[in-house]
């Protein structure tokens, strides 16, 4: 999966993360969440959180190579595999609590976050890998 976005994508999208999560509360001391608006406020939430993670995931890094892609690939192979494995777990979680009613719709969301988790790991883990096989010859 190859890059879109330039590189300052990256530092925009975790603002854009971090304003999603805080959004709501200081929306909520101001006195602008009622019951009637609730509901509004966390699906623009979810939303800013989803287009935060895309531009993480979509830009380019400092160092962009052949291996940035392979290890955007893996990312999104492992959080596939993750993100099913919770959701399967929700749904037995909710068919031993009994409540079949509640729908998780965060689902895609739950993927992206979990992408993104696997990507800075994968970065991370390249950068230390090198660090050390410099530091070794």
């Amino acid at each position: 999966m190859k890059a879109l976005l330039p590189v300052f994508a990256r530092p925009l999208g975790y603002f854009i993360i971090a304003l999603a999560l805080f959004l709501p509360f200081i929306m909520a001391l101001m006195g602008r969440v009622t019951d009637a608006n609730l509901l509004f406020y966390k699906e623009c939430a979810k939303l800013l959180m989803m287009m935060g993670a895309l531009m993480i995931l979509f830009a380019f890094t400092k160092n962009e190579d052949d291996t940035t892609v392979q290890i955007r690939n893996a990312a999104t192979r492992n959080a596939m595999f993750i993100t099913v494995i919770f959701v399967f777990l929700g749904m037995l979680y909710r068919v031993a609590k009994g409540d079949l009613m509640s729908v998780d719709t965060s689902t895609f969301l739950v993927f992206l976050i979990i992408n993104v988790l696997c990507l800075e790991f994968g970065l991370k883990k390249r950068a230390i890998d090198s660090f050390f096989k410099q530091n070794r010859r």
